[in-house]
């Protein structure tokens, strides 16, 4: 398992590590029931503190990524995809409804909208 961090980023750094890891469990990267590093363990290896790895791990086990196992560690969930597509639907849904309130502040028309949106997705793929 490979973890990046960024003193640069404006994320904090535990929402660095747990982005990356479920990335990377969403990806298949890390298999069901794979074990991950302990906190400790990380925490050493990224030169942070152990609070910094805990809280990455108790939101991604809270959010259904991981489990822990005192005295053994955490381990890789099993993904139902059906539960993985609502949550990431419910996200985007709350993206789309965030930036329809900014643009009616701003009189975007939703055709204006629209087009953006068109072409933002056209540069991404």
């Amino acid at each position: 398992m490979q973890v990046i961090i960024s003193n640069q980023s404006k994320e904090p750094i535990y929402r660095q590590i747990y982005a990356q890891i479920k990335k990377q469990i969403l990806t298949n990267e890390l298999k069901p029931g794979e074990s991950l590093p302990s906190m400790r363990q990380l925490a050493k290896d990224l030169n942070i503190s152990v609070i910094t790895t805990k809280r990455a791990y108790e939101e991604l086990e809270n959010d259904g990524f991981i489990y822990s196992i005192v005295g053994k560690g955490s381990f890789v969930c099993e993904q139902n995809n059906e539960m993985i597509l609502e949550r990431k639907m419910k996200v985007i849904e709350e993206q789309l409804l965030s930036a329809i309130q900014n643009s009616k502040e701003v009189g975007i028309e939703l055709e204006e909208l629209k087009e953006l949106l068109t072409l933002l997705y056209k540069e991404d793929t």
